[in-house]
């Protein structure tokens, strides 16, 4: 890996051929790029058949004016790239994100086809705080239980963990499996209990984020949080 200085006003990220732009706390850098290891777990393959039904759905389902509603969606919303720079994804982009938290086994809601006719993001959570404890492996998330979507049927909040690490350790990038969610009218009164879908450890350094689906469909960004396991 070696840092670099790019000229005033430039900047990079993603990837490019067999070279990689990113940056830390230190500055820039480039690296090779190299091809992870593909252990093709079920949640792998079940990922990937949700993003291909999607994607069939979009081509031979879904009729050209609720492609074009998606469409209007998507130009109404702006969104965030790497580099902190706003932009706009495109209809397909947003159908697809919308319903794969909706399909996820965990979540398991019915998938919406038309595009939502308010044009925002929905709110992330605003409350989130986490605990958790070795004796048991089961983490309890505090949020916000008065929220609109926990009074929609069809709207949901999903939690995800990261992989535990060394309690110094102050950065995570995933990635995240979803460990429990919770759907609108049936949100549990009080802290909401999970069972880690890993083990961890006294000191473990935990990541939790949790994103907002609403009923007509938008999706929240993620709501983030990381803290050390108790015993």
């Amino acid at each position: 890996m070696a840092l670099i200085r790019f000229g005033e006003g430039q900047q990079r990220s993603g990837s490019i051929g067999a070279t990689v732009y990113s940056h830390n706390r230190s500055g820039a850098y480039i690296r090779a790029r190299s091809v992870p290891v593909n252990p093709n777990t079920q949640r792998q393959v079940t990922a990937r058949n949700i993003a291909r039904s999607l994607a069939i759905a979009w081509q031979n389902t879904l009729t050209q004016a609720q492609r074009d509603a998606w469409n209007v969606y998507a130009a109404n919303v702006t969104w965030q790239n790497k580099l902190g720079d706003s932009i706009n994804l495109t209809g397909l982009n947003h159908y697809m994100r919308c319903n794969s938290p909706r399909l996820d086994p965990l979540v398991a809601l019915a998938r919406i086809d038309d595009a939502p006719t308010i044009y925002t993001l929905a709110t992330a959570e605003l409350a989130l705080s986490c605990t958790a404890s070795e004796a048991t492996q089961d983490v309890t998330c505090t949020f916000d239980d008065t929220a609109a979507w926990a009074a929609e049927v069809g709207a949901f909040q999903s939690f995800s963990f990261g992989l535990p690490k060394n309690g110094g350790i102050a950065f995570f990038g995933g990635p995240y499996r979803v460990g429990g969610s919770f759907l609108g009218v049936a949100v549990p009164a009080g802290p909401a209990v999970i069972t880690s879908p890993f083990p961890f450890a006294e000191g473990n350094r935990l990541w939790v984020r949790s994103r907002i689906g609403r009923a007509d469909g938008r999706l929240s960004e993620f709501a983030e949080v990381n803290f050390l396991g108790a015993a």
